[in-house]
């Protein structure tokens, strides 16, 4: 079973916006932080933004002002709001979140991904 789920991608003109969301499965618990990576065709997986079990979040050069990341605990989700897009921000966009299932142990859960493609 995967332990999250992306949608919300698709394809937008530039300056345009989507909303990705990521769903756990009730399987995750002691979760740490909330993720979003991409990753281009012929790159590196890159970080996009995160947002800590405290509510502090982080976002990635390339995206701070134009993103947003937020979670609902109730649907046990997590949401990255992508607005003022740019054809740059084409990639697949994974959900990842990290766990610690045991003292001293970290784990990273990853979504399937979802793709986004920014183009007139």
């Amino acid at each position: 079973q995967v332990p999250l789920v992306e949608s919300g991608g698709g394809l937008v003109q530039p300056g345009g916006s989507l909303k990705l969301s990521c769903t756990a499965s009730a399987s995750l618990s002691h979760v740490i932080t909330r993720n979003w990576y991409r990753q281009a065709p012929g790159s590196e997986r890159e970080f996009v933004a995160s947002i800590h079990s405290s509510g502090a979040t982080n976002y990635a050069d390339s995206v701070r002002g134009r993103f947003t990341i937020s979670r609902d605990y109730a649907k046990n989700m997590v949401s990255l709001q992508m607005n003022s897009l740019k054809p740059e921000d084409t990639a697949v966009y994974y959900c990842m979140w990290q766990t610690i299932p045991d003292i001293g142990k970290k784990l990273d859960n990853w979504g399937r991904g979802t793709q986004v493609t920014v183009s007139s």
